[in-house]
């Protein structure tokens, strides 16, 4: 496993990390795949508060009680939960955060986060307030780092501008490269690390049934994973490809892999291990199919 320095920050992140919102066993399964990824070299586990209404967090809180100093904890907030069940409502305030990250710290079994993120984000916030909330958790010592959670453009230059943040967690794949017109190259310049999701694209990059998927036609997502299978040919598989192509775009420091059974974190571990794809191999993957660009929130 190889391990970079995510942004600005000091945190050392193994290449392809573990998010967490994909466990879906026993808390017992969970905890033993959790622990069988923190044996393989992951060191770098992605929760949320949202997820299973804080279950997730405590599911992972309980796998790394005795492992804290070797392992680095990312969570989230920003939705609140209604108090009825019914569902969640986005509140980025000040008083809010404060309020989350302590429920998050005892759900986790920890007195400090590694890397805090805001869990969305518009550009009608308060994000001055947002800021200051995080750099006061900063100061408290109750988290290490923070980051955000953001596919928005206009959302993501405002954090790069006005705040401290390390890392902007987005999706990025070969069938959703929105983040090369301008986001990756921002983020670079600035040293902040992305930790990309959905390298897979849902599966669709991996042999699951074409469909449309954002702007493409379920005839383009078809050219896309033909482009992958023919990369991977006999020596690599599906996943491994679509995975090198996101981490080795230079602003990428981590692949966010949605792991929920022991063959996908096998799945996983290979695109860390795995040799770098050839020039010519990463031309024929951008030539595959045109290139994507947001539409909004540019």
């Amino acid at each position: 496993m190889k391990y970079s320095k995510l942004g600005k920050s000091s945190l050392q992140v193994s290449g392809v990390s573990f998010g967490c919102m994909s466990l879906s066993g026993s808390e017992d399964e969970n905890i033993k795949l959790l622990h069988r990824a923190f044996d393989k070299g992951i060191n770098f586990y992605d929760t949320a508060d949202l997820y299973g209404a804080g279950a997730n967090e405590a599911t992972v809180g309980k796998a790394f009680k005795n492992l804290r100093n070797k392992v680095l904890l990312a969570t989230k907030a920003g939705n609140q939960l209604r108090a009825d069940g019914s569902g969640w409502d986005w509140n980025p305030s000040k008083s809010y955060i404060l309020e989350a990250v302590e429920k998050s710290l005892k759900r986790l079994q920890t007195d400090y986060i590694d890397l805090y993120q805001l869990h969305g984000g518009t550009i009608e916030d308060p994000i001055d307030e947002t800021i200051e909330a995080f750099e006061l958790l900063k100061q408290q010592g109750k988290i290490r780092y923070y980051g955000i959670s953001s596919i928005r453009p206009n959302v993501i230059r405002e954090y790069v501008k006005r705040s401290g943040i390390v890392s902007v967690m987005m999706q990025y794949s070969l069938l959703d490269r929105r983040p090369e017109e301008t986001a990756l190259e921002l983020l670079q310049e600035n040293q902040v690390g992305v930790l990309a999701r959905g390298s897979f694209a849902q599966g669709l990059l991996l042999g699951k049934e074409p469909k449309s998927y954002l702007s493409y036609s379920s005839v383009e997502v078809s050219k896309a994973a033909e482009a992958i299978t023919s990369v991977a040919a006999t020596t690599r598989d599906a996943a491994t490809v679509a995975g090198r192509f996101v981490l080795q775009n230079g602003a990428v420091t981590s692949v966010v892999a949605g792991i929920r059974t022991e063959e996908q974190l096998e799945q996983a571990l290979l695109i860390a291990d795995a040799p770098a794809l050839s020039e010519e191999e990463m031309a024929y993957l951008k030539q595959a199919i045109a290139v994507n660009q947001y539409e909004q929130h540019r």
